[in-house]
């Protein structure tokens, strides 16, 4: 008898143990029991502003998401700082969000201002999850394992507007403007492999703008007097909006493809001009709310609803806003999964075991799904044509390989 109750103590002792193991909380820095703190740089100034809706779409989020009660009885604080898409401030405030703000980890930074701070994130072994950019440096877990990106790299990008002009155009005359950064260079070179052979016959004009340039009219003059009748547009709204005036100024009718970070309907089409965007072609993981076609969605039900009541101000046409809410969704869903061990390494090794993860607005068929050795959460793109005043869903689906 005593034996036995012995053995029941040992036994019982055990579980209490293992419960408390369970029970046991891991905190990084910006972490405590009411509090996670995360940081991020936005362009709330400078010429890529049209870009700050993301920053304050994220506010918004996490500001609603707090008055539900936040992640696990943690409200979370953003602070979200202006760097004006310039590398230089970027490093700047990151560096002062790390060390003098203590955040647990960087959320989202916007363009080429991400790339300048993935060595330093990295030594420092802080979590930098989902960039608002797509190189390939931030899906390279073997390389950059406190890095992860969010969405299909821009070379896949230029791969994919490659095979469609092969489908659809296989004899056509290429112009590219894209703008000079590391994500351009590395799209336009993406884009030229796709081709192969066929690269120098097709491309007939290869132009590029830096970000402070005050227009790219002489660009696309170059690009039409070269006899293209397929232009390639690999620029941010800004200039996506001026192409879009000069290409219809010019009387000029080519087959006008466009990267989706500068294809919102707002932020840029409606800058232009909608009916001078007619017939453009992108390419997009997420639905549009602003289609009527979807408006029953239960994805774009919710988000309208959220919007009305926690961003009003906000363009509902903003392509940013529903980019930045799949965003903050997905970082709600890998903090969820850290429990109570909110260390930077836990982060990590949840954001690498996303299992058929569905956040609200992505197209149908699509979820995410992450490994230790693979960092693409968004893997697949569908094409979308604009008819004057929505974005069309076409029946080309691309998957990036490995």
């Amino acid at each position: 008898m005593k034996k036995s109750i012995v053995v029941f103590c040992i036994v019982c002792l055990g579980f209490c143990q293992q419960l408390s193991a369970t029970q046991t909380k891991r905190y990084g820095p910006g972490v405590t029991d009411t509090e996670i703190k995360i940081g991020q740089t936005m362009p709330y100034s400078g010429p890529a502003s049209a870009y700050g809706s993301c920053g304050k779409t994220h506010q918004a989020f996490f500001k609603s998401l707090n008055l539900q009660g936040g992640i696990n009885g943690r409200k979370v604080n953003l602070i979200s700082l202006d760097d004006s898409m310039n590398p230089p401030k970027t490093v700047e405030q990151i560096r002062r969000l790390v060390e003098h703000d203590g955040v647990l980890l960087i959320f989202s930074v916007l363009g080429t201002g991400s790339l300048s701070i993935v060595n330093y994130l990295n030594e420092k072994k802080v979590p930098f999850l989902f960039p608002a950019a797509a190189h390939k440096k931030f899906h390279k877990p073997e390389t950059y394992p406190w890095v992860m990106g969010w969405v299909p790299s821009f070379g896949f990008e230029g791969r994919m507007f490659a095979r469609y002009i092969l489908k659809h155009r296989p004899n056509a005359k290429i112009g590219i403007i894209w703008e000079r950064d590391d994500m351009g260079i590395e799209e336009v070179a993406d884009f030229k492999v796709e081709l192969g052979s066929k690269a120098k016959q097709m491309i007939v004009a290869d132009v590029s703008y830096e970000l402070t340039d005050p227009t790219v009219d002489s660009q696309l003059i170059s690009i039409k007097g070269a006899g293209a009748d397929t232009l390639i547009s690999l620029t941010t709204p800004k200039f996506a909006a001026l192409t879009l005036r000069k290409v219809h100024a010019l009387e000029w009718r080519p087959l006008h493809l466009t990267t989706y970070g500068a294809a919102s309907v707002g932020a840029t089409l409606r800058v232009a001009g909608l009916e001078k965007a007619v017939g453009l072609i992108t390419a997009y993981f997420g639905k549009d709310p602003t289609n009527p076609a979807v408006q029953n969605d239960p994805d774009v039900k919710e988000f309208l609803t959220w919007k009305a009541k926690y961003f009003k101000e906000g363009d509902i046409t903003d392509g940013c806003i529903p980019y930045s809410y799949m965003q903050a969704h997905l970082l709600v869903q890998v903090l969820k999964q850290c429990g109570n061990d909110l260390s930077r390494e836990n982060v990590m090794r949840q954001a690498a075991n996303l299992r058929d993860v569905r956040i609200p607005l992505l197209l149908p068929g699509i979820t995410i799904n992450t490994s230790p050795t693979d960092y693409r959460p968004i893997e697949e793109m569908q094409f979308m044509r604009f008819d004057g005043e929505r974005w069309l869903i076409t029946d080309d689906r691309m998957t990036e390989e490995k």
